[in-house]
């Protein structure tokens, strides 16, 4: 399956990657990562959203553009093979042109079914993370994964495990970021440097403890919500993810099992992120066209909130019911 790679880069001489509007730590580390490892190449770094102020403790951020590179011969889409999360693209019919008439590659790691329309090559795993995947194409394939590029790697492996502890991390992903470390990651510098961006501004954590207030729990406790509504998002999106803020706070109340953060948009647009001390969020998010792993997942509708809340909560209480009872 790896060799797909090797083939498609084989006779291209401008590859853009692309992230798609919803940019996280794996995919810009994976964007990254294959900017060192097609080093001999000329490579565009294409999202459709400037690159959070949080997420800039990657060196070479700035590199990722917001303008399309029309003249690329070849397309990687890396984290996603979703239509959904790359519809700011689809929506553009330039752009759209030229990932129905040029070579397009699809490289992710999630359960998901791909659903895109248009003519392309993948490799899609089930792994923790894009930057896993892409680890295991470089070594099959023997390419040369340089310091810069490890530390990429490992930066986008961190992210979507968080730090090595989510229930999707393996065994395989702590030999893969023993060997970036042999390879020249510094963990030390590099956990250093991210604390530094992840910092909060006093206004931060006050917004924090606004949204900790608005938290609201259904059946019983084992499903909390909250709502972000689109003035939070652009007040404090660009200096601090407020999924970020509070998914991790509600992971750890007592009784939790699912964490729902929704945000909604002018346009009608509402997107939901999961976390789930059990395997259903990848189902739950499917009950609204989205998907993702069992315990990480999220979806995006055009709907009214009080419409799409008793869904969430019938659709939470069923799958919980599904489960096995512990003994």
């Amino acid at each position: 399956m790896y060799d797909k790679f090797s083939n498609f880069i084989q006779d291209k001489k401008h590859i853009c990657v692309i992230q798609a509007e919803n940019p996280d730590g794996d995919s810009l580390g994976s964007a990254l990562a294959l900017e060192e490892a097609l080093a001999d190449k000329e490579v565009s770094l294409y999202c459709p959203v400037d690159i959070p102020k949080y997420m800039r403790y990657f060196e070479g951020w700035s590199r990722v553009d917001i303008e399309f590179a029309y003249k690329a011969d070849a397309f990687i889409i890396v984290d996603t093979a979703s239509s959904t999360l790359l519809s700011k693209l689809l929506d553009d019919a330039a752009i759209r042109n030229c990932l129905y008439t040029a070579p397009v590659l699809v490289i992710d790691h999630h359960e998901t079914a791909p659903d895109l329309d248009f003519d392309h090559e993948e490799i899609i795993e089930a792994t923790s993370s894009c930057c896993s995947l892409l680890y295991r194409i470089f070594n099959s394939q023997k390419i040369s994964i340089s310091a810069q590029c490890a530390e990429n790697l490992l930066y986008g492996i961190l992210s979507d495990t968080l730090g090595l502890t989510s229930q999707s991390t393996t065994s395989e992903d702590y030999r893969i970021s023993a060997e970036l470390i042999d390879a020249g990651a510094k963990v030390a510098e590099m956990e250093e440097h991210r604390r530094d961006f992840m910092k909060k501004s006093a206004r931060i954590l006050d917004y924090k403890a606004d949204l900790i207030k608005r938290v609201e729990y259904h059946l019983d406790g084992k499903l909390a919500t909250v709502l972000i509504p689109f003035e939070d998002i652009r007040e404090y999106s660009d200096e601090y993810n407020p999924n970020v803020l509070i998914l991790e706070e509600l992971r750890f109340v007592e009784g939790v099992e699912v964490a729902v953060a929704i945000k909604t948009y002018p346009d009608g647009k509402l997107t939901g992120k999961i976390r789930s001390a059990k395997p259903i969020a990848d189902q739950i998010a499917g009950y609204f066209g989205g998907g993702g792993h069992p315990y990480a997942a999220g979806f995006r509708i055009y709907e009214d909130y009080t419409e799409t809340l008793p869904e969430l909560i019938s659709a939470t209480m069923k799958l919980l019911d599904q489960l096995p009872q512990d003994n």
